[in-house]
């Protein structure tokens, strides 16, 4: 009784995956039903020599890098700042939370407002301070920053309040020891607090970096992909070729490709997570 809920579950995602599956294998156009035929790998094989699918992979990877790692850094950082417990800490924490709390089509259709070039009011603070053309997600030089920006406005509490956790969880005894011995702050948060807080900082990678490399939300809310294929990551590739272009097979596929990137990053951070718990587990 207790297993039969996670089977429904895994029943429900295996449908709509095998679905995808079959579909990927197909030459399946909604405009040309007529032509629907089983194809095998060749749209698998079509991407090889197809250059908008290894752009769709550059960008992906690189704004999911991008994304994660200043995420991390910028979480961390606030989290060692909140770290005491107190009454000011804990209500900056909470603030914190409430980007969050906002879904991020919404938060891009914000900020999207507030880059405008002619209206903004990020545009025209960057204004005053001699940046009078800055073109925001609408130029391709500045396009990707534009989009880093605001999913990292969105997803950094996310990465502090888990790490925030994980720092208040940490025994004390080897910070009082090394505070008693006079030990450097450097080599304390080196050699103790960053090795005790791994296993939160690759759960917390894990899970921002399975959203970041699926990302739909911001970027189409803010450029639809552009402008031109600056940013033609995969979920927005398959949607557009999907509903844009009616090519359920082509877009089952780019899906399928985007399954096997996931499913090799994080079973390689889920392997490292293991380690680093069987080596905690044989010091204790």
């Amino acid at each position: 009784m207790l297993s039969l809920p996670a089977l429904l579950v895994c029943i429900g995602i295996l449908i709509p995956f095998g679905t995808a599956v079959y579909y990927s294998t197909q030459r399946y156009n909604l405009s040309f039903p007529q032509a629907r035929a089983f194809i095998g790998l060749e749209n698998y094989t079509d991407f090889l020599s197809d250059s908008a699918f290894w752009n769709t992979i550059e960008v992906s990877l690189l704004y999911t890098f991008l994304t994660v790692t200043l995420e991390l850094l910028l979480g961390l950082g606030i989290a060692l700042l909140l770290r005491k417990p107190g009454r000011f800490n804990n209500m900056v924490s909470i603030l914190l939370l409430l980007p969050l709390m906002t879904a991020p089509a919404i938060a891009a259709l914000m900020w999207k407002l507030m880059t405008n070039p002619n209206f903004g009011v990020l545009s025209y603070l960057i204004g005053l301070i001699g940046f009078d053309d800055f073109r925001w997600a609408s130029s391709p030089s500045s396009a990707l920053f534009t989009v880093v920006l605001v999913d990292m406005w969105v997803y950094t509490p996310f990465i502090m309040i888990l790490l925030l956790a994980g720092l208040r969880s940490l025994p004390r005894q080897p910070f009082e020891a090394a505070e008693l011995d006079g030990v450097p702050r450097s080599f304390v948060f080196f050699r103790i607090t960053l090795p005790m807080l791994m296993p939160y900082i690759i759960t917390a990678t894990l899970f921002r970096l399975l959203d970041s490399i699926q990302q739909f939300d911001i970027i189409y809310a803010m450029t639809q992909g552009g402008p031109g294929d600056k940013l033609m990551v995969f979920q927005v590739q398959s949607y557009l070729e999907f509903f844009q272009y009616t090519n359920v097979g082509r877009s089952a596929a780019l899906l399928m490709v985007l399954w096997v990137i996931t499913y090799i990053l994080s079973n390689l951070f889920v392997k490292h997570w293991l380690k680093l718990r069987e080596r905690a587990h044989g010091h204790a």
